[in-house]
């Protein structure tokens, strides 16, 4: 069985319950870390989520061209925001996320050095010649547009950056940072870790949703932009917690 062949018949094994590499290994006959590198290859695309001993079926995930017109309007303002935060000739990383490519969008005319995984980000700013875009690598995710994998992680904790925005699927009650796409959580706690300020770009709605991977804590984060639908609660919690927080 070619390799690919392997891949698509592990999918479908996963989503019908086998879950665990010592199964998949005696199912497919292969080693254990053949079975590991075939579930690392089919996470990049978005097809299954690595857990502890194996694998699960993906969470459906809608595409970008859906997202990005969601709340437009407050995602417009927030970007605006954290754009305003970045100052000329300075390095700055961008996370996947539609919140972030209006971020982007407010950067065109800064002369500064932007590190990204986000796809759409690096489509939107190609052509602003002021801005030198880098790529850390890694496998796209097509559905979403973004770099994920080894590659990109690994590159991005050799470099350093002065302001990193994050996305995330939302905020919970003990404002731990939670994303639903395991995949892209290792990228966010690698920029996370480069940037001397982090900074969660966030509409109101994120405070009424979460999602089952932690990326940090609300401690670990300089900077919250939302917008004015932020519960009264979550904004007094987060600043009790050392956290700025800009209403856009």
């Amino acid at each position: 069985m070619l390799p690919a062949e392997r891949r698509r018949s592990m999918e479908d094994a996963v989503r019908s319950g086998m879950t665990e590499v010592g199964q998949l290994a005696a199912r497919f006959k292969v080693s254990e870390m053949t079975v590991r590198r075939d579930l690392q290859e089919l996470q990049g695309a978005g097809r299954i989520e690595r857990v502890r001993g194996g694998a699960v079926p993906a969470q459906p995930e809608r595409p970008f061209t859906q997202t990005v017109v969601e709340r437009l309007a407050e995602k417009e303002r927030i970007g605006a925001a954290a754009a305003a935060l970045v100052q000329d000739g300075q390095t700055v990383m961008i996370d996947v996320g539609t919140t972030a490519l209006q971020a982007a969008r407010g950067l065109r005319d800064h002369e500064i050095t932007v590190i990204t995984t986000n796809l759409a980000v690096y489509e939107e700013l190609l052509s602003a010649e002021a801005v030198t875009l880098v790529l850390p690598g890694g496998q796209v995710r097509r559905n979403y547009r973004s770099l994920v994998g080894f590659i990109a992680e690994e590159t991005l904790r050799t470099m350093s950056a002065d302001i990193a925005f994050l996305g995330a699927s939302g905020i919970d009650r003990r404002l731990t940072i939670r994303d639903s796409t395991i995949v892209e959580v290792p990228i966010k706690r690698a920029m996370l870790a480069a940037a001397h300020r982090t900074v969660l770009l966030a509409d109101a709605a994120k405070f009424t949703t979460s999602g089952f991977v932690s990326i940090c804590e609300a401690r670990d984060l300089d900077t919250v932009v939302t917008d004015t639908g932020v519960p009264d609660a979550s904004r007094r919690a987060l600043e009790a917690a050392g956290v700025e927080v800009i209403v856009a």
